[in-house]
């Protein structure tokens, strides 16, 4: 079982739990999150494909929760630039030092509800840290609606490689692997809801439908009718954890 809240407390952010046996693949989504798994932290960096769900630690064993981070808006806070973390899960620990993540594990513990517990130590952790760079939400909001890599870097006034760089440390990947990723999510939406193909690729900007099936396989593994069968009449979680 799956469910999720926005965070009260860290902007943008959505507390996750998942309970029982692994579902499908986790796919892409720009994001990153912070797991709490069978007493241990860890993190999840942006993914440019599938990752099996049970690829945690732990995660197959029993419960996860997560808080799962706006795009661009996790790598100030856990101090390291977001490619460093693409494709992989790592213990916090890795990034932090030990002792600090131990006295951490040991707070989350006496937590009932570990979202909660989670989402006060990123608040803990955010004030004490530098702000997300203010370019990540401009880029991600203009690629989100379907603009240009071109239209974006104008508006926030860079060139193709200074918005290049920017964007491998705030999402983990360049600004058109980022386009493709959030155009994914669009469309899987949409297709979540049961629309035909054809016009799930229209009002998610794909240039015809064959272009959003090849799309689907290179970012999900699948095909957008396995996906679309596969989720029909179940409810999905957003990000981080939506399933092929």
């Amino acid at each position: 079982m799956y469910e999720e809240r926005p965070s009260p407390l860290v902007p943008g952010a959505i507390v996750w739990r998942h309970t029982g046996a692994p579902g499908g693949p986790v796919l892409p989504d720009g994001c990153m999150d912070l797991l709490w798994v069978g007493g241990r932290l860890l993190v999840a960096g942006p993914d440019t494909g599938p990752h099996p769900a049970g690829e945690v630690p732990g995660g197959a064993r029993g419960a996860v929760s997560g808080l799962r981070f706006a795009p661009g808006t996790a790598p100030a806070l856990l101090g390291v630039p977001a490619h460093e973390l693409r494709d992989r899960r790592v213990e916090l620990a890795d990034l932090w030092p030990d002792p600090q993540v131990r006295a951490l594990a040991e707070r989350m513990s006496a937590y009932e509800d570990p979202g909660a517990g989670l989402e006060r130590l990123a608040r803990s952790r955010a004030a004490r840290s530098a702000p997300p760079d203010p370019l990540a939400s401009r880029v991600a909001a203009g690629l989100r609606a379907g603009e240009s890599v071109a239209a974006v870097a104008a508006v926030v006034g860079l060139g193709p490689r200074q918005l290049h760089r920017r964007s491998l440390d705030a999402f983990g990947y360049g600004p058109r692997t980022l386009g493709r990723v959030l155009r994914l999510q669009r469309a899987l939406e949409l297709a979540r809801r049961g629309l035909p193909q054809a016009e799930v690729a229209h009002r998610a900007g794909y240039a015809d439908q064959a272009h959003f099936a090849r799309e689907v396989r290179a970012l999900t593994g699948t095909t957008p009718g396995a996906y679309a069968a596969a989720n029909r009449d179940t409810a999905q979680p957003s990000g981080s954890s939506t399933a092929a």
